[in-house]
């Protein structure tokens, strides 16, 4: 296990205050003692007001507050940065609403010792998606449906639970991915595999969240599928 490295945790959050004092606790309590940054697009729901409340007991907590509804997307790519300017060795992002489980940040961390990118993964051997109904289908026939049209030896497109070794990604940044919205997850798995980076799966318990509201626009089906054609066509062209 890698005690030495310098570990930062990132989760983006808009309207999570049901959800945001469970989340930083479990992520404090981590034996590897990460810094937990949240990058918050101004929740009305008062997240960040939460957020600065618990700063003043936890020194390795740190909250950048957006003006407006920015978008995951360049959420993500702020915390890569931050990430980069503060000389971390990992990075390891989540999503904010305990769909994925902090007690499973060990693993990343573990596995991080020897790969470039960890993706945590709902359907390969061991994983599991507590998702129901439509949303389970779409998921899972969705990312099969990614796999076979990239071939890419891979499983799992869509989630944000991911960790980043910084130190083996050269000149790797998130800068570099274009696709926009929940496509910006499918794009860097994309970008990741054709700048020949070496990925490892590993296996998690995805949880439907229990506490406040999915933002998956409907919309965002349709603009996967056109992201498809668009990062395949950009393959051939490379």
């Amino acid at each position: 296990m890698s005690l030495n490295k310098k570990i930062l945790v990132f989760t983006a959050t808009y309207n999570e205050a049901d959800n945001i004092d469970d989340l930083v606790n479990s992520v404090m309590k981590q034996n590897f003692k990460p810094d937990l940054l949240i990058i918050d697009d101004s929740s009305p729901d008062g997240t960040s007001e939460k957020i600065l409340f618990m700063q003043k007991e936890l020194k390795n907590l740190f909250l950048i507050k957006r003006n407006e509804k920015l978008g995951l997307d360049s959420a993500h790519k702020e915390a890569y940065n931050y990430a980069l300017k503060n000389n971390y060795d990992y990075l390891i992002t989540m999503d904010a609403d305990l769909s994925h489980d902090p007690n499973e940040l060990i693993n990343f961390v573990n596995n991080l010792h020897n790969y470039q990118v960890v993706i945590g993964s709902r359907y390969t051997v061991g994983g599991k998606c507590l998702m129901k109904g439509k949303r389970l289908i779409l998921s899972k026939y969705g990312n099969l449906f990614i796999k076979s049209f990239f071939k890419f030896d891979c499983n799992e497109f869509t989630t944000s639970y991911r960790g980043f070794n910084l130190k083996k990604l050269g000149n790797f940044n998130l800068n570099q991915v274009k696709t926009k919205g929940y496509s910006f997850f499918m794009g860097t798995i994309h970008e990741i595999f054709i700048r020949g980076f070496s990925a490892k799966e590993i296996p998690i318990i995805f949880k439907d969240r229990t506490k406040g509201n999915s933002k998956i626009p409907r919309i965002e089906i349709f603009r996967t599928l056109k992201n498809l054609f668009i990062l395949k066509f950009k393959k051939k062209i490379n």
